[in-house]
């Protein structure tokens, strides 16, 4: 109903099923999820539905985004508009939902080593992302370690980051 109304061109059924059929591809991958809440039209029971999906889904973290007026848009006109203490209300919840999970995600590399790009070294720790966009975090002394790729294995993980130690320092190419 609410996609109708923001003038989407899919369903929850597609956007469910692209979801199962990319995460069946490609297990480790980071599927990041756009949400407006607060659009207007947004019943209780409607936002209930969009948590439980979101809840359901095989995701690895939520952008949320607090519906506001923009001047010329039919939703202005609208005359269901959504307090903005609700609209806060629910970006919570769902802002919460988010770091879990992100942890969730976070918990399935402990264990696994990961391929990293380390960045400039920051309070004794060397920062990275993998391929699939999972910041790494590594406490290492070695000198001269950014811009090199390493294999790091996960050790224990934060809602923000992994930590890890490497397992190999690959070369440069």
């Amino acid at each position: 109903e609410l996609l109708k109304k923001m003038k989407r061109r899919y369903q929850t059924k597609l956007y469910k099923d692209r979801i199962i059929s990319i995460k069946d591809k490609m297990p480790d991958c980071c599927i990041g999820v756009d949400v407006i809440v607060g659009f207007p039209g947004e019943t209780e029971e409607l936002f209930q539905e969009t948590y439980n999906l979101l809840n359901e889904l095989d995701v690895s973290y939520l952008h949320v985004f607090t519906y506001s007026e923009r001047s010329g848009t039919p939703a202005e006109k609208s005359e269901a508009h959504i307090p903005m203490h609700e609209r806060r209300r629910r970006s919570s919840l769902l802002r919460r939902l988010s770091s879990a999970k992100r942890m969730e995600w976070h918990e399935t590399f402990i264990g696994k080593s990961v391929r990293v790009l380390l960045e400039n070294p920051k309070n004794g720790f060397y920062g990275g992302y993998t391929e699939n966009y999972l910041k790494v975090m590594v406490p290492e002394k070695l000198p001269a370690l950014a811009n090199r790729f390493a294999n790091v294995k996960i050790g224990d993980v934060r809602p923000e980051y992994c930590l890890g130690k490497i397992d190999t320092l690959l070369q440069e190419r």
